[in-house]
C-alpha cells in the first residue's frame, strides 16, 4: 500500500454519546422545531408588496373557483352548500401559518366528500336523532387530531408506503363513481348515489323515463365547460398574445357556468321560486351559521370506523402527494411532516366553523401555481373571496340549479381518471403496479371506494413487503479492462490467477453482453452482490442464496466423517465435483446494504459456520462497497472484517505486504502462516517481464505444463477450471517451492485507493479479490487446473482399471 493512501477506521457514535450531544443542544433543537411549526416566522419578515401583488391575483383567481368547487362538492357530502364555504374558508385562512406549498389550496375535494356522504348515511341510519352536519364536524375533530398528531411526531414517511399507482387506481376508480353518483342530478333521475357504482348504472336505465328537464341544464353546462377547456387552449395557442386573457378565462370557466346558469334559472324562477320546473339548491344561510363547540357523541364514533382510516389516507396521500408534485414543478422543497401537521390544525379549527374534512385539491393547486402565487399567504386572499361570497352572495346561491353543479363535479372529476398513456406505461414497466391499479379501479366500481382505497394500500405493502423479503442476490463475474493480456488457456501460465497486474470490471454473470468477455475468477472466491438491506424479512433467503452459490460452484473440503455420521440430506462429496475447487473466500458487494439487523447478523454467522464445515476449513468473508457506518460496526461486532491468522492486522500490512519465503505446500485459507516483520523488509519492487530469471522460470513451466487454448467459459462454469490429479500437484507444489523467491509489488492506482483498517473490509469487489490473491501468491500455489475428463477418457479409465 502507498504511504499516501487513506486508512478507514471509523469510530461509531455511541448512545451516550448522542445523549451528550442533546443535553449540549437541546435548547437550539426546541427553538429548531417550534420554528419548524410555523414556517410563516422563517419567510413573512422578507414579505413586499411585488409578492403581495401576484398572491392576491392568485388567490383571488382561485376563490372564485373555490366558491362554486364548494358548494357542488357540499351536495356530494349529502351536506347544505354552507358547510362546503365553511370548509373552504377554514383550510384557505389558516393554512398559511403552518403550510410549506406556495401552491397548495386547501379545502374541500370530492372523494373525501364522498367518504364522508356515506359516514352521514351509516350514522343517521342508526341514529336518526343525528344530524348530517354534525357527524361532518365530529369527522372534522377526529380527523383533525389524527393528523396533527402525525405531524407533530413526524410520520410523514408513511405516505412513502403508498405508490402512485395504488393512488391514481383509487383516484380514477374514485372519479368514476363520483361521476355516475352525479347522473341522477344532471338529468333529474332518481337514484340511490351510495351504491356500488355498476348498481347505479343499472337503476340509471331502468329509470330512464324518469328524465327531467334538469337534463337542459345539466348536459348544456357540461359540454359548455369542456368547450371551454379545449377552445381556450387551442386559441392560446394560436393566439400567443391572449394567452394569459384565455388562461384567466379557461380557469374562470366553473364560475362563470354557474353565474350563466344562475341567472337563466333566476329569471325562470323569479316570480315563484317555490315551483321550480328544475331542482335548485334554494336557502343558503348567509354568515358562519353553524359555529359552536362539536357534539362529541359517541354513538357517532362507533358508526364511522370503517370510513374514518380510508378519509385519513385520502387527505394525507393527495395533500402530500400534489404539494411534492407541485415543489418539484416550482423548484421548492416541501416538508410532508409539516404538511400533515397543517391539515390537522386546519380541520380542527374547522370544526369550530362547522366545516368537514378538506385538503389540498390537484385542480385548484394547479390554478394557484399557474396564476404565479409566491408565497403560502395567497391562500389567505382565497379565503377572501369565500367571506365574501357567504356575506354578499348568498340570496344567489337560492337560484343555482342542482344540475349545473352536477355537471361543475363530473368535469372536475374528469381530471382525477388516469389517462391511457400513463396505463400503457405502467403495464409496460411494472406488471405488479399495473395489477395494483387495475385492483383498485374494478373494486372501487364494483365494491365502493373505502374497500377500493383498503385493497389498494394492503396490495402495494404486500407487493413492498415480498420486494424487501426476496431482494436479489447476483453472482457476479468479471472481465478484465485489458482485454489483450486475457487469459485463454484452460492451464493459466505462471500465477496469472493471483496476479495483480490487471484490473478487472464486476457483473451478473447472465449479462449476456459479457457472455464472451468473461474470465474466471480465482479458484475458491465467490462474489455476490446483495441488492437490499439485510433485514429479518429476507435473512434467510440471502444467506440461503449465498450457500448455494458455493456450494454449486465448489466442492466439498476433506472430511473425516462417515457416511453414517451424515444426515439424510448430506453426501460425501462425489467424483464428478472432483474438477471443481474448494471454498476458499466469499466476497459481499455491500453497496446496496444500508441496514443490517440483529437477525441478519445471526443468519451470516451461521452461514459462516456453515460453509466452514462444508469446506472443512475456515472461509474467508470479505465485504466491499459499505456506505453505512452502522453495517460496518455491527458486522465487527459479530466478528466479520478480520482474518483468523491476521487478527489485529491492518489492510495496509496484509493486502500489500508479500513473503518470499514463507510458502508451505498445502496451505489453506485457515492454516496460512501470518506474515514475519524480517519477511517484509526483504520485498523488493521488480518487473516481471525485466527478470531474465523469472522468464525461464515460466518457460520452463510451460514446457511441464501445457497450455491449451479453449472458448471462452462462464464465469464459475464447472469447465472453466479442474484440478489435477496428485502427481501433478506434487509437481506443481515442487516448482512454486524452489522458485518462490520471485516476487513483485505491482503499483498502481489501486494502492491509492482508501483501505480499511480490518483487513476484510474493501473499496470495491476488485480490490477485494485482488487483495486475496495478493496474499495467497505468496502463502500457496495456484491449484492447478486442466480441463475436465472427458466421458470416453473416463470409461478408457475405467476399462485399464
Amino acid at each position: 500500500m502507498n504511504s499516501s493512501s487513506i486508512v478507514l477506521d471509523y469510530e461509531p457514535e455511541t448512545l451516550k454519546d448522542k445523549t451528550d450531544k442533546f443535553k449540549r443542544h437541546w435548547l437550539q433543537y426546541l427553538k429548531s422545531y417550534i420554528f419548524g411549526c410555523f414556517p410563516i416566522l422563517q419567510w413573512i419578515s422578507r414579505y413586499n408588496t411585488s409578492w403581495m401583488l401576484q398572491d392576491i391575483i392568485a388567490g383571488a383567481t382561485v376563490g372564485m373557483v373555490l366558491v362554486p368547487q364548494g358548494i357542488a362538492y357540499a351536495k356530494i357530502a349529502n351536506l347544505d352548500p354552507q358547510y362546503g364555504l365553511y370548509s373552504s374558508f377554514v383550510g384557505a385562512c389558516f393554512y398559511c401559518l403552518f403550510g410549506t406549498s406556495k401552491d397548495i389550496s386547501i379545502g374541500p375535494i370530492t372523494v373525501v366528500s364522498l367518504l364522508v356522504g356515506r359516514a352521514i348515511t351509516n350514522v343517521t341510519t342508526a341514529h336518526p336523532e343525528i344530524t348530517g352536519p354534525e357527524v361532518a364536524v365530529f369527522l372534522c375533530v377526529v380527523v383533525g387530531i389524527i393528523t396533527m398528531l402525525m405531524g407533530m411526531i413526524r410520520l410523514g414517511i408513511l405516505v412513502d408506503f403508498i405508490p402512485s399507482p395504488a393512488i391514481a387506481g383509487y383516484m380514477t376508480g374514485s372519479a368514476i363513481t363520483i361521476s355516475l353518483g352525479q347522473w341522477g342530478k344532471l338529468t333529474g333521475v332518481k337514484l340511490n348515489s351510495h351504491q356500488a357504482p355498476y348498481l347505479v348504472v343499472g337503476e340509471f336505465f331502468s329509470n330512464l323515463g324518469g328524465i327531467h328537464v334538469d337534463i337542459a341544464f345539466g348536459l348544456t353546462c357540461l359540454v359548455t365547460l369542456y368547450a371551454i377547456k379545449y377552445f381556450s387552449v387551442k386559441l392560446a395557442t394560436r393566439w400567443p398574445r391572449f394567452k394569459k386573457s384565455l388562461f384567466y378565462f379557461g380557469i374562470m370557466r366553473n364560475g362563470t357556468i354557474v353565474i350563466i346558469g344562475t341567472f337563466i334559472s333566476f329569471c325562470i324562477n323569479v316570480h315563484e321560486p317555490t315551483a321550480s320546473a328544475f331542482k335548485i339548491i334554494k336557502s343558503v344561510p348567509a354568515g358562519f351559521d353553524a359555529m359552536g363547540v362539536p357534539n362529541m357523541s359517541l354513538g357517532i364514533m362507533g358508526e364511522i370506523m370503517d370510513v374514518l382510516p380510508s378519509i385519513i389516507i385520502i387527505l394525507v396521500l393527495e395533500h402530500v402527494s400534489v404539494a411534492k408534485a407541485f415543489g418539484r414543478v416550482s423548484d421548492y422543497t416541501i416538508d410532508p411532516n409539516q404538511e400533515i401537521l397543517a391539515i390537522g390544525v386546519t380541520n380542527l379549527v374547522g370544526a369550530f366553523f362547522g366545516s368537514y374534512p378538506g385538503t389540498g385539491a390537484f385542480s385548484r393547486t394547479a390554478i394557484m401555481a399557474r396564476s404565479g402565487a409566491k408565497t403560502p399567504l395567497s391562500s389567505a386572499f382565497s379565503a377572501v373571496i369565500v367571506v365574501l361570497a357567504l356575506y354578499v352572495l348568498t340570496p344567489a346561491f337560492y337560484y343555482i340549479p342542482e344540475a349545473t353543479l352536477a355537471a361543475v363535479v363530473i368535469h372536475a372529476v374528469s381530471d382525477l381518471v388516469s389517462s391511457p398513456k400513463y396505463v400503457k406505461e405502467l403495464w409496460n414497466t411494472n406488471k405488479l403496479e399495473f395489477l395494483v391499479f387495475a385492483s383498485a379501479v374494478l373494486i372501487t366500481f364494483f365494491d365502493g371506494v373505502e374497500d377500493g382505497i383498503y385493497i389498494a394500500v394492503a396490495l402495494s405493502l404486500f407487493i413492498m413487503l415480498f420486494n424487501l423479503a426476496r431482494p436479489k442476490v447476483v453472482v457476479m463475474a468479471r472481465s478484465p479492462l485489458d482485454p489483450t493480456s486475457k487469459c485463454t488457456s484452460v492451464v493459466p501460465a505462471s500465477n496469472d490467477f493471483y496476479s495483480s497486474a490487471q484490473h478487472y470490471i464486476y457483473f451478473d454473470e447472465n449479462d449476456p453482453h459479457f457472455e464472451t468477455h468473461m474470465e474466471p475468477l480465482p479458484p475458491g472466491v465467490i462474489v455476490l452482490r446483495v441488492s437490499n438491506a439485510l433485514l429479518y424479512p429476507n435473512a434467510s433467503h440471502v444467506t440461503e442464496s449465498i450457500i448455494a452459490a458455493a456450494k454449486t460452484r465448489t466442492r466439498q473440503g476433506e472430511t473425516d466423517e462417515n457416511k453414517k455420521e451424515l444426515l439424510w440430506t448430506q453426501t460425501l462429496d462425489s467424483r464428478k465435483n472432483s474438477h471443481l475447487p474448494i471454498l476458499e473466500a466469499v466476497v459481499l458487494d455491500f453497496s446496496a446494504v444500508t441496514r443490517i439487523d440483529s437477525t441478519a447478523l445471526q443468519t451470516l454467522s451461521t452461514a459462516r459456520e456453515q460453509l466452514d464445515r462444508y469446506a472443512s476449513h475456515s472461509v474467508e468473508w470479505h465485504f466491499t462497497g459499505m456506505t453505512s457506518l452502522q453495517v460496518r460496526s455491527d458486522l465487527l461486532l459479530f466478528g466479520f472484517g478480520t482474518l483468523e491468522d491476521q487478527e489485529g492486522m491492518t489492510s495496509s500490512t496484509s493486502d500489500s505486504t508479500l513473503y518470499a519465503s514463507s510458502c508451505v505446500s498445502g496451505t489453506t485459507a485457515a492454516t496460512r502462516p501470518p506474515p514475519k516483520e524480517e519477511d517484509s523488509e526483504k520485498v523488493q519492487e521488480v518487473t516481471f517481464k525485466d527478470s531474465p530469471e523469472v522468464i525461464n522460470q515460466e518457460n520452463r513451466f510451460d514446457e511441464d505444463m501445457e497450455c491449451q487454448q479453449q472458448k471462452p467459459q462462464q464465469h464459475h462454469s464447472p469447465e472453466a477450471y479442474y484440478t489435477d490429479p496428485m502427481d501433478v500437484e506434487n509437481m506443481v507444489d515442487s516448482y512454486y517451492m524452489e522458485n518462490n523467491k520471485f516476487s513483485q509489488v505491482i503499483v498502481d492506482p489501486h494502492d491509492y485507493l482508501p483501505r480499511d483498517k480490518h483487513p476484510c473490509f474493501h473499496w470495491d469487489m476488485d480490490s477485494a479479490v485482488r487483495s486475496i490473491c495478493q496474499r495467497w501468491s505468496t502463502r500457496r500455489p495456484p491449484p492447478i487446473l486442466l480441463p475436465p475428463p472427458s466421458s470416453a477418457s473416463s470409461q478408457s479409465s475405467t476399462a485399464g482399471h
